[in-house]
């Protein structure tokens, strides 16, 4: 299969960031050439990409699938009160189908706003349904189970013991990790330091060693869960991190807010990757991460929308335009320039994915992963190729997306949804929420 596309503006995201107007095309799931002169070989399908910016498909790197179906059901709590009222018993609430609909659902709204690949944290129970989800969705998957073996505030059928959930994350290594010519991949994730033993970290860092794998979790959020982190381990959330042997350059660790000098040059120089989530940051009133100074000191940062029920909605432009912009403030006008953060969103996401010989830019041999970006709604006027970073960070929206690929493959075009049945997809989705509601009394 040899798919053109043809007379587009391609930010190519390539070690010298040309912005060029060429043709790119794919043969099979890679990128065989960018040039004009394309239109001679063989084609099988070809896409009109003019008046459109082509870009490396987005990557966002902290995403929970699992809350999906519960956007809306969590408003204008701060973050401990928001896990103990209301996730937590959500997913508590979960079976198969209707853990498998929600990720359907996170990933089709995804897919429509040009994100090709994603960093994922499950919930505890029902892992399969999110590997099922993102196989037939189509998108770029790391993530695994949510690992918690302590906390007296977890309902029933949300903790695990520290046995079964490291056997259980075991078990879905060997059926997912590597599934579908590579692309899904597991991480280990333990979900936060308040409701992980100390023996589970242990164990987490021990098999992330042996078996390589990445390992997703948060810390340093919220105030309240910074002070519950030291009355638990008598350190702060990173330092801890750090003596148990997880910071390194397999660790992808979400929010990084409340930081010490210290913490941030530890995750600076043992290579951990931050993602920064400045829409959940700013909802659940957590605070601003010191993302200028984490790049400054040469950390590794990206972008990621978290879950829905504290953003409401997965976005990866509106992640663009608030990381450039609320940082501004306190840092100047010059913090956070558009290339920048939108090198978080490509380039950033495939390092803390571990792919970024693969992917998050537009080259020959590299992975055909790429979204079409339609310019011509009134908000991309005047037009400038010399501002096309700009257009993307702060003028763009999902809705700007013609077309998101992955592999080589057309997951949607012209706001149709190629590997998914929207009336389908509707269906399980009423049907699910009024089985989680039932469940909960939420």
């Amino acid at each position: 299969m040899r798919l053109l596309i043809k007379n587009g503006l391609v930010v190519t995201m390539n070690e010298a960031r040309e912005i060029i107007k060429t043709d790119i095309l794919i043969e099979e799931d890679r990128i065989l050439a960018l040039g004009d002169d394309l239109k001679e070989t063989r084609i099988d399908q070809s896409i009109n990409a003019d008046g459109m910016l082509v870009i490396p498909g987005l990557i966002q790197s902290h995403i929970h699938l699992c809350q999906v179906l519960f956007r809306g059901l969590a408003d204008d709590l701060e973050l401990l009160d928001w896990l103990k009222q209301r996730i937590w018993p959500l997913e508590a609430a979960h079976d198969q189908d209707t853990l498998y609909y929600s990720a359907l659902l996170g990933c089709a709204e995804l897919i429509r706003g040009g994100t090709t690949a994603i960093i994922d944290m499950g919930t505890v129970q029902h892992s399969d349904s999110l590997f099922q989800a993102v196989k037939k969705a189509g998108l770029r998957y790391l993530g695994g189970k949510c690992l918690m073996d302590q906390s007296a505030d977890l309902p029933p059928g949300l903790s695990d013991n520290t046995d079964k959930a490291i056997n259980e994350s075991l078990d879905l290594v060997k059926r997912w990790d590597g599934a579908e010519q590579g692309r899904l991949r597991y991480a280990l994730c333990p979900r936060f330091a308040v409701s992980c033993s100390a023996v589970l970290l242990d164990q987490v860092r021990d098999i992330s060693e042996t078996l390589n794998l990445p390992v997703h979790t948060h810390a340093s959020e919220n105030k309240g869960e910074v002070e519950l982190v030291r009355s638990l381990t008598g350190l702060p959330n990173i330092t801890y991190f750090n003596e148990k042997g997880l910071c390194n350059e397999r660790l992808i660790v979400a929010h990084c807010i409340h930081l010490s000098g210290e913490e941030i040059n530890l995750l600076a120089e043992s290579g951990s990757h931050i993602a920064h989530c400045p829409s959940a940051n700013l909802k659940l009133a957590s605070g601003f991460a010191p993302i200028p100074r984490l790049l400054e000191r040469g950390a590794d940062v990206s972008l990621g929308a978290d879950g829905a029920p504290c953003n409401n909605q997965l976005s990866a432009f509106m992640e663009m335009r608030l990381a450039a912009l609320i940082h501004k403030p306190a840092y100047g006008p010059r913090a956070m320039p558009a290339g920048q953060v939108f090198e978080m969103a490509t380039r950033g996401g495939a390092r803390a994915m571990g792919l970024e010989t693969e992917t998050g830019s537009l080259e020959p041999g590299k992975k055909a992963d790429l979204a079409l970006v339609k310019l011509e709604a009134w908000h991309h006027y005047p037009l400038d190729a010399a501002s096309a970073y700009g257009h993307l960070v702060y003028q763009a929206s999902a809705s700007d997306v013609f077309a998101t690929i992955v592999d080589g493959r057309i997951l949607m075009m012209d706001n149709r949804l190629l590997t998914l049945d929207a009336d389908e997809l509707r269906r399980g989705i009423g049907r699910s929420l009024q089985t989680v509601r039932q469940r909960t009394g939420i």
